[in-house]
């Protein structure tokens, strides 16, 4: 029996790999490894907090004796990391975190695999989610593949590039069976509203100012985290030990037409006369070492998995602002703090 633990599993894009693997493997154990901090939510995962084949345990990733004692508890055999300090602005306020977390984390998971697993790693996996990020920027041509150099401009895309690099150093090293996966923007329902496009929905709802970087022509690749849940279950079971998988949304939009068509479909959505959210767009002072165009070539998933994504962007996004707009009790949960006191009524005294 597969016993798996996802780090960062009461995230954004880790709740509904959770819920994925819950769901579809009845088999597994699937336990949900996360501090809870600030973008941490158990409310991500009500729908299945009770399923037979799934326990949260809260636990910090820079903590070893914590980790020792999950996986001593439940004799686990494989990882799927996605525990990660994650925005970009927060890494440039305290850069420390991310090393500590997106870093040291990942050693300490790295390390206590190896010693629980004592060797034996040909039934064990330890699956490590990292992003574009670490490649750097792209000129107005090309694309990220998985021969890209890496050449991160920021705290986070340093962070992770460095955990990247432990990841396959423990594969080289010591033989830990390992795959890497590098995925584009995500986006979707339950994402922490401090991202592009939860932000915009929030603020859009709420009447309040759109805050656009810059020019706003910086341009991204995005995914539809659902579609990015099926990459990694595919990766999980068929990908090639030792290898990595870009995974993108095949669609590149710059910033300020993201927002456009998001202003389109909320005034839509919400009866507003056509253009009245735009008026809400603010342009604001850039942020230090922005990037200005990612996009993923991710054609070895395609050709070699047979993943493509399930929906376009403009598919993706009304979906998500759907849900938005029917989940505003989640939303001024996580918006006023109060998400924070989830843990403490469902699941200290069980």
């Amino acid at each position: 029996m597969k016993k798996i633990i996802i780090t960062g599993g009461a995230g954004f894009i880790g709740s509904h790999v959770v819920r994925r693997f819950v769901n579809k493997y009845p088999d597994y154990l699937i336990i949900n490894l996360d501090a809870l901090t600030y973008a941490g939510n158990l409310e991500n995962l009500t729908d299945i907090e009770d399923a037979p084949n799934y326990v949260f345990e809260k636990a910090d990733i820079t903590n070893r004796e914590q980790l020792n004692a999950v996986f001593s508890k439940y004799d686990v055999t494989d990882i799927v990391h996605l525990a990660a300090e994650s925005h970009v602005d927060r890494s440039i306020l305290s850069p420390l975190d991310f090393v500590y977390t997106n870093v040291i984390g990942t050693v300490n998971l790295l390390e206590v695999a190896k010693e629980k697993w004592k060797g034996n790693y040909a039934d064990h996996l330890f699956y490590h989610v990292s992003t574009d990020e670490v490649y750097g920027a792209l000129g107005a041509e090309g694309l990220f593949t998985e021969e890209t150099r890496y050449d991160p401009h920021s705290p986070y895309s340093a962070s992770k590039a460095a955990s990247d690099h432990f990841v396959r150093a423990y594969h080289d090293t010591y033989g830990i069976k390992v795959v890497v996966s590098n995925c584009s923007n995500n986006y979707g329902p339950y994402h922490f509203p401090e991202k592009l496009i939860p932000l915009m929905i929030n603020n859009i709802i709420n009447n309040k100012p759109l805050p656009v970087y810059g020019d706003g022509q910086y341009t991204r690749d995005w995914l539809y985290v659902k579609d990015h849940a099926v990459a990694i279950d595919l990766i999980f079971h068929e990908g090639k030990i030792g290898d990595t998988y870009n995974i993108g949304g095949f669609n590149e939009w710059k910033n300020i037409e993201l927002v456009y068509l998001l202003c389109e479909q909320m005034d839509l959505k919400l009866g507003r006369a056509p253009g009245t959210s735009k008026q809400l767009i603010t342009y604001v002072k850039d942020r230090p070492g922005h990037d200005r165009r990612y996009a993923i070539d991710a054609g070895k998933i395609n050709r070699e998995l047979g993943w493509m994504p399930s929906v376009t962007f403009e598919q993706g996004l009304s979906e998500t602002i759907d849900w938005f707009l029917e989940n505003t009790v989640w939303l001024n949960n996580i918006t006023s703090g109060a998400y924070a006191s989830y843990y403490d009524h469902q699941y200290e005294n069980r």
